[in-house]
């Protein structure tokens, strides 16, 4: 867990949350060269629905398919429809998000705190 604390504490952008707590949900990783490159957290909430909870790759580790690839495996098993959320000022991960064909579907205000800002609804088909 001490590497998934490393990748986060990399990644500003992503959920600040304690690293057990992913555990309690789909947790998957990806490694690269023996080490732990990226990790993904979701939840099923319905038969055909799935919530991205947060996905991080570690800096040296990005821009090499790591996240597409969690998120791939991701979409294979979640078949149906795939929600997250994204600060609305992160616009990096709202356009990975879209290249991976999500689309912005809501918005919900005073979402996020420490700043309070909006978040951004998007909704993934999966077949």
């Amino acid at each position: 867990m001490a590497e998934v604390e490393a990748i986060q504490a990399g990644s500003p952008e992503a959920a600040q949350w304690a690293a057990t707590e992913y555990l309690q949900y789909d947790f998957r990783v990806a490694e690269r060269n023996g080490r732990l490159a990226g990790f993904l957290v979701s939840r099923r909430l319905a038969p055909d629905e799935a919530e991205l909870l947060t996905i991080a790759v570690a800096p040296e580790f990005r821009r090499q398919g790591v996240a597409g690839a969690l998120f791939a495996a991701l979409a294979e098993e979640a078949r149906g429809h795939i929600f997250l959320e994204v600060r609305e000022s992160n616009e990096g991960a709202r356009k990975f998000y879209k290249s991976l064909g999500f689309q912005e579907v809501n918005t919900r205000r005073e979402y996020y705190e420490n700043p309070l800002e909006a978040a951004i609804v998007m909704k993934f088909h999966s077949c």
